[in-house]
């Protein structure tokens, strides 16, 4: 058989379902290859859609997500979305076309160094000099992508690898790989630790939402009474309907959580990396006693100095200490704790109610919009946020009771992945509403890919908050100088645009009209649909003075 054909045949004997990417002549022989395969290849209007695409498919699948491009431009399109899922720990397999080895060593059209290009942003990347190493290449890729913690992975294909004749046969995965267990001496070391604390809190990570560890969690804290709050990536890990659940930690003001984690005097991480909230912001002075439960050892901060790490499966981690906890690790209702939590459960409940009641509802105020969308959405469906304003709102007012229900770009944090994020997450879960979330900056990045969506026949529902402007850059001005410059643009009529890519599309015109209008794009399905929400961003730096004024205890 061709090379091309023998590397098809490895993704098939991985699993893939998908091919995200653009076609180009360099990658056109594993195209010709991929006609005949179960595989289904979906074209994308741009290679940073196709990487989102795959990023969201790994993260809710839990199998690598594949992503394709030509070479030069075509894998430089890629580097944002690959980046991305690096960064927020997805499993993505990224493929690139590149020109004939014959050319590479001198100066030629297109040709780039793209391996060196995606070094810093994957965990492994290679080009293929040999075609009969493509089984073992392609079985390295698909194992460190999925390997903790996940990320994103490379493999080049150059034009004439790809046409040579080869013999051979994938290399079949194995049924299951266990992850080692945390060693005895450690988990006492961390029961000792708990034991000796009068003020823990658990702060839980992305970690936890990737593994389903939320059993194991869940009886670690009914068991102790210790209250815990989600990082944005790791909202879901323990329900927020959970009595000890802090809701979502990390918002860059301070809030009635922020001074439960300052008065803590011990921090047990759990699946948590550092990416998602970093130290200095909740351990200040470095006093805190610190607790590190991840499958990876600590890494190296002046702020983060665990005094006990468990380096293992989080579950089994768990599990061992769970099984060691005794009345020393009882601890009821900390004084300060369940008023953070009866605060924001208040504020949480009232908020779409006190917007509504507000003179000049509309445009909505984020309060609102967030209250009533999750009054239409189950406690599986799936929400997917862009990057911009609206993503610190979602993190605060979206209550969230199941693990990757709540998708939020929290690492890398690039603006563009709700909209084809959506496409994928409607691909994996057919049967769960999917709603997209994004500012009209980052709907205008990605929107073409809601053509995607309807040639695929799939129905996630967008929804845009227009401000006209880059809102989140205008709030974080208006902190720090008192005004903002240079992030306002008039939007396009996005319903028009919408109806042209073949979209279900409306505006509101008032408040009142948002559930029914949800209600109506849930009801289409087989297209995408896109709502456009005029946002009222005065709530912005409202939200900011009044966390500064806050006092928990």
């Amino acid at each position: 058989m061709r090379a091309s054909d023998l590397f098809v045949r490895c993704l098939e004997a991985e699993g893939v379902e998908y091919v995200f990417g653009v076609p180009g002549e360099e990658n056109a022989d594993l195209l010709m290859s991929m006609r005949d395969s179960a595989i289904q290849f979906v074209p994308t209007h741009h290679e940073a859609g196709a990487a989102f695409m795959a990023d969201v498919y790994g993260r809710l699948s839990g199998h690598p997500g594949v992503c394709l491009s030509t070479l030069g431009p075509g894998a430089s399109n890629l580097v944002t979305g690959v980046a991305n899922a690096n960064m927020d720990n997805s499993p993505v397999v990224a493929i690139t076309g590149q020109g004939a080895t014959t050319r590479l060593h001198k100066e030629s059209h297109q040709a780039m160094n793209v391996v060196e290009m995606f070094t810093p942003i994957t965990k492994w990347t290679t080009s293929l000099r040999d075609e009969t190493t493509i089984p073992e290449v392609i079985r390295k890729a698909f194992k460190l992508a999925a390997a903790e913690k996940p990320g994103a992975t490379h493999v080049e294909l150059p034009e004439d690898i790809a046409k040579h004749e080869v013999e051979s046969e994938p290399i079949v995965p194995p049924e299951k790989v266990r992850r080692p267990v945390p060693d005895d001496k450690s988990v006492q070391a961390a029961l000792d630790l708990i034991a000796r604390s009068e003020r823990p809190v658990l702060l839980v990570g992305q970690g936890c939402v990737r593994t389903r560890v939320s059993r194991q969690l869940q009886r670690f804290v009914d068991e102790t009474g210790i209250y815990a709050g989600m990082t944005f990536m790791g909202k879901g890990a323990l329900s927020d309907r959970h009595e000890r659940s802090l809701y979502a930690v990390g918002l860059g003001s301070r809030d009635y959580v922020t001074e439960v984690f300052e008065a803590a005097d011990l921090v047990i991480a759990v699946g948590y990396d550092m990416v998602e909230w970093p130290p200095a912001r909740w351990n200040i002075g470095r006093s805190k006693r610190l607790l590190h439960i991840d499958f990876d050892p600590a890494e190296v901060d002046g702020a983060y100095r665990p005094n006990v790490e468990i380096v293992g499966d989080i579950a089994a981690a768990l599990w061992h200490i769970n099984e060691g906890l005794t009345e020393d690790h009882h601890f009821p209702d900390i004084d300060g704790h369940s008023r953070a939590r009866a605060h924001l459960t208040e504020e949480i409940s009232e908020g779409g109610a006190s917007a509504e009641n507000e003179t000049g509802d509309f445009p909505m105020k984020p309060q609102r919009i967030l209250a009533d969308l999750r009054a239409e959405m189950g406690d599986e469906d799936i929400l997917i946020s862009d990057v911009g304003a609206h993503k610190m709102w979602i993190a605060r007012h979206y209550p969230t009771y199941d693990p990757n229900s709540c998708i939020i770009s929290n690492g890398f944090c690039s603006m563009g992945i709700a909209v084809p994020g959506g496409v994928s997450a409607s691909l994996v879960h057919p049967d769960l509403r999917v709603v997209a979330i994004s500012g009209d900056g980052g709907f205008l990045m990605n929107g073409p890919e809601l053509a995607t969506a309807v040639r695929l026949g799939v129905a996630p529902v967008n929804l845009v908050w227009e401000d006209n402007g880059y809102g989140l850059i205008s709030w974080k001005q208006e902190v720090e100088f008192g005004r903002h410059f240079g992030t306002d643009f008039p939007s396009p009529d996005l319903v028009k645009i919408s109806e042209g890519l073949g979209c279900h599309a409306r505006r509101l015109t008032s408040a009142d009209e948002l559930r029914p209008a949800l209600k109506e794009a849930f009801d289409q399905r087989d297209r995408p649909s896109v709502i456009v929400v005029p946002v009222d961003y005065r709530e912005n730096v409202k939200l900011t003075r009044r966390l500064g004024q806050l006092i928990a205890h």
